[in-house]
């Protein structure tokens, strides 16, 4: 058995929590939809969630299988959920939320780091999943401070840099003490940064240079509410840029001449978790002639992230099982937008990854 704690209980934990239960009850050897059906012998139905954290007074204190359901939450109810006897706990609020969601995550606070530490270990949790709100740097580094204080192994899912911080301080701590740690910034199954990266790869196979590419995604959750002020988009940017420049051979070139432009660019309320995103790619081919792509991609948001995550969860408890500690490239350049070692293409990154399940 794997046991996660989950902080930040919002529509991608709710579809996590709601699909691990899902394939429970479709049986262990139902494998429709995921990744990878087994890691290092563990199943989808060998997790199990122990703690969550959560700073909306709408969740704080109740069963974790109704607080899912909550208001801001909109993922759709795919199985009646029985209740798991585990209350979700107040969590740090620092900047997890910005002042225009506010009155939409409706805040009570109360938790802070030491109570995140004594509840991971009281809870007997094997990995703790950073879920936050994308700009939550503060409320980040602080969960992550508390899976090092409880020795538990950590996966940041938001673009937040920790496995790939660039200061080196996490990278080391995680490393020093033997726990895994894998991020930064969760890729979908079939999302938009993976969508692009297989035009950007494609065109370098066949010799074509990329002059200018630009992805705009929108959508209706509290994602895309969230992401309406600049100020907390930074990293995020930066993240998702990175993933797709780094398939190009001109990617310095590009960024320079500010011929690329990646990122949310607005909330539609009436598209729930549904995500478009709008993909453009011009290019050069034989003797200079162009080559263009416009393209579209429609996912459902939250699934596009759990499908992921469950897939991560067991390579982490992988590397726990074997003593290794740090970030694990291998997973994280497969499964994320900014891992600490950036593959060329996803071909590479799948083939780091599976070399690492099989070693």
């Amino acid at each position: 058995m794997i046991r996660i704690a989950v902080a930040g209980l919002g529509n991608c934990a709710s579809m996590l929590i709601q699909g691990i239960e899902y394939y429970r009850r479709m049986g262990e050897n139902y494998f429709d939809g995921l990744i990878t059906p087994i890691i290092g012998g563990y199943k989808i139905t060998d997790i199990q969630i122990v703690a969550a954290f959560d700073v909306s007074s709408n969740k704080v204190g109740k069963d974790i299988a109704d607080a899912i359901f909550e208001k801001p939450n909109i993922t759709p109810r795919i199985v009646d959920m029985d209740k798991l006897g585990i209350k979700v706990s107040p969590g740090p609020v620092l900047d997890g939320v910005a002042p225009h969601m506010s009155s939409v995550f409706n805040p009570s606070g109360g938790g802070d780091l030491e109570s995140v530490v004594e509840e991971l270990r009281n809870s007997r949790a094997d990995i703790l999943i950073n879920m936050l709100p994308v700009g939550s740097e503060t409320a980040s580094r602080t969960y992550a401070t508390a899976s090092l204080e409880a020795r538990v192994g950590f996966i940041n899912a938001i673009p937040v840099f920790i496995a790939s911080d660039p200061t080196g301080e996490f990278p080391k701590r995680f490393k020093e003490l033997g726990i895994p740690i894998a991020g930064d910034d969760v890729k979908g199954q079939v999302g938009a940064t993976i969508f692009h990266r297989a035009i950007t790869s494609l065109f370098r196979l066949r010799g074509v240079k990329v002059k200018e590419t630009y992805q705009l995604n929108v959508g209706g959750n509290t994602d895309f509410l969230n992401m309406k002020t600049e100020e907390r988009l930074h990293s995020k940017r930066i993240s998702k840029t990175k993933a797709v420049t780094s398939t190009l051979d001109n990617d310095e070139e590009i960024e320079t001449q500010g011929r690329i432009r990646i990122g949310p660019s607005d909330y539609v309320p009436f598209l729930g978790n549904t995500k478009v995103a709008y993909i453009y790619v011009n290019g050069a081919g034989f003797a200079g002639r162009p080559v263009k792509v416009e393209a579209s991609l429609e996912v459902d948001d939250k699934s596009n992230c759990a499908s992921v995550i469950v897939d991560v969860i067991r390579a982490v408890k992988l590397a726990k099982d074997r003593g290794i500690g740090g970030p694990l490239n291998e997973v994280s350049a497969f499964y994320f937008k900014h891992p600490p070692k950036q593959a060329k293409d996803d071909e590479e990154a799948y083939l780091w990854f599976k070399k690492f399940i099989e070693m």
